[in-house]
């Protein structure tokens, strides 16, 4: 199965003629010529980006959202290829109506007239996975529809133990392989592609997005209509708002762009340094803004998520990074086993030195994050430095933020932006603010143990009843026991001393 598949791939390679992008390379253009020479009688007459487009809608979602990807990545890929890979967001050719009303009936066990009081037959959005149609509920209420697509599930499996046979054969063929663990990237992968075909867990990741920016001034999140979801349909408030890619008419609406830049990169390090959940597919095609200049978020299949190990780990590298204490970024590397432990540190803050410093104090549109990736990988491969397969959707996130900053503010210092909003996360994890908080998540506990120390005390010592000293233990025990009342009482005091420093801290 797998090898049809690849022959596939090749096929749609030799159609659309990106065999001329692929060995474009000097020491691979007599390959170049020996198949225009065999397939003499292929015709191109669209301009490479469309060509490129239509191969990717052609092989299948994976391939759709590998492009997805690319687009946001202007500084690496030509404007004119980019700008038509942009189309793959919200313009995949959409599946049939008739599709659309059997997914749903065979859901609801019922006709589509009886779920909802009216349904609109074109989609508004067609996307790789799922097409989203505008609807009404029975009450009127106007919600949006995501149904799966048709048998989408076996071709992506398809497409995974594809790239999982790709990974191995990298793994075992290249030099590089093992470092970068390409198989466990794969894997972590899959697993965010496997949610996305259950809408049940997006409305659930959806649901909880919303809890955690409920109160927010930046962030809309659709609420969702649970007693309408099923595995293969989704039903959500409908959102209005502008792509975020339209920035003239956001112009024209008066929305402040510089702001709504600075925004989006403080959304971002809200939602992965306090939540440590954070939306992991953040292209423009899946964001939209609110009159009133508020990002509106859409999509929910892919989330990230980071434990409080992950999230110091990186809180402490960024925070370094931009106080330029490079000695502390590699320190942080060799102490999370990121790189070896008897890598010198001096030569590798060196090193970071190198690929950092020249990329300070300048615009989005002035850095070119290309090369600076390339001098990053370059140096990764010199050291030895372990690649974080969990940290995969994170990386892919922050390839997102950085295209969409470069898109609405050119001139966005993302790293003055940022450093403020790090350094107050910083102090409430290590700081008072961070005590206070660990004190009270434990005084429960304390409430529950404090009054039960004499009587386990007691019971421990009469385990051991042929101790000499136990005649002595027995009379600090009565001891123990008239003070239990004041240990009682300066619980309770502790407790209500922290609870009104508490009430301070959120009242002030």
């Amino acid at each position: 199965m797998r090898l049809f598949r690849l022959i596939k791939i090749l096929v749609v390679t030799l159609r659309f003629g990106l065999d001329e992008l692929i060995l474009s390379h000097s020491r691979l253009r007599p390959l170049q010529q020996l198949i225009r020479i065999l397939l003499f009688w292929r015709r191109l007459h669209q301009s490479r980006g469309e060509r490129l487009r239509l191969a990717l809608e052609a092989l299948g979602p994976i391939f759709v959202k590998f492009g997805q990807v690319l687009s946001t990545r202007r500084d690496l890929i030509p404007p004119d290829v980019a700008e038509e890979l942009s189309r793959l967001q919200d313009k995949v050719p959409p599946f049939p109506y008739a599709q659309v009303e059997q997914i749903i009936e065979a859901s609801f066990d019922k006709p589509i007239h009886e779920v909802f009081g009216q349904f609109e037959k074109t989609p508004v959005a067609s996307a790789s996975v799922a097409q989203v149609h505008f609807a009404n509920l029975p009450d009127g209420h106007p919600v949006a529809v995501k149904i799966l697509r048709p048998n989408i599930a076996e071709v992506i499996e398809k497409d995974l133990q594809l790239l999982d046979t790709a990974a191995w054969l990298m793994q075992n063929l290249w030099d590089e392989g093992k470092r970068l663990k390409p198989r466990e990237i794969v894997a972590e992968f899959a697993r965010h592609t496997h949610s996305e075909l259950d809408l049940m867990l997006e409305a659930a990741n959806c649901s909880q997005l919303k809890r955690n920016f409920t109160k927010s001034k930046l962030l809309l999140v659709p609420e969702v209509y649970w007693d309408w979801c099923r595995q293969q349909v989704m039903v959500m408030e409908r959102m209005q708002g502008t792509p975020v890619s339209q920035v003239g008419h956001l112009r024209n609406l008066g929305i402040d762009i510089p702001k709504l830049a600075s925004d989006g990169v403080e959304i971002f390090f809200t939602q992965v340094f306090r939540d440590g959940f954070f939306h992991a597919d953040m292209h423009p095609g899946n964001i939209l803004v609110a009159d009133d200049g508020r990002y509106i978020a859409l999509d929910f299949g892919i989330m990230g998520t980071l434990n409080d190990v992950d999230k110091e780990y990186l809180a402490r590298n960024f925070l370094a990074f931009f106080r330029r204490d490079y000695r502390e970024v590699a320190k942080a590397h060799i102490e999370s086993g990121w790189v070896p432990r008897d890598t010198p540190i001096d030569e590798f803050e060196t090193a970071i030195r190198a690929v950092c410093e020249p990329i300070f104090d300048k615009p989005l549109r002035e850095i070119s994050f290309g090369r600076t990736l390339l001098s990053l990988f370059q140096m990764a491969r010199r050291f030895g430095v372990i690649i974080q397969p969990q940290l995969i959707m994170l990386q892919k996130t922050l390839l997102n933020i950085e295209g969409l900053g470069r898109e609405l503010d050119p001139d966005l210092d993302l790293w003055k932006t940022a450093r403020p909003y790090l350094e107050r996360w910083m102090s409430e994890q290590l700081g008072w603010r961070s005590v206070v908080q660990n004190v009270q998540a434990e005084l429960p506990y304390w409430g529950k143990i404090l009054p039960q120390v004499p009587r386990l005390l007691q019971q421990q010592l009469q385990k051991s009843h042929d101790n000499p000293l136990n005649e002595e233990l027995r009379l600090l025990i009565k001891e123990q026991q008239k003070q239990t009342r004041w240990l009682r009482i300066i619980g309770f005091t502790l407790a209500g001393l922290l609870a009104w420093q508490l009430a301070a801290h959120f009242l002030l």
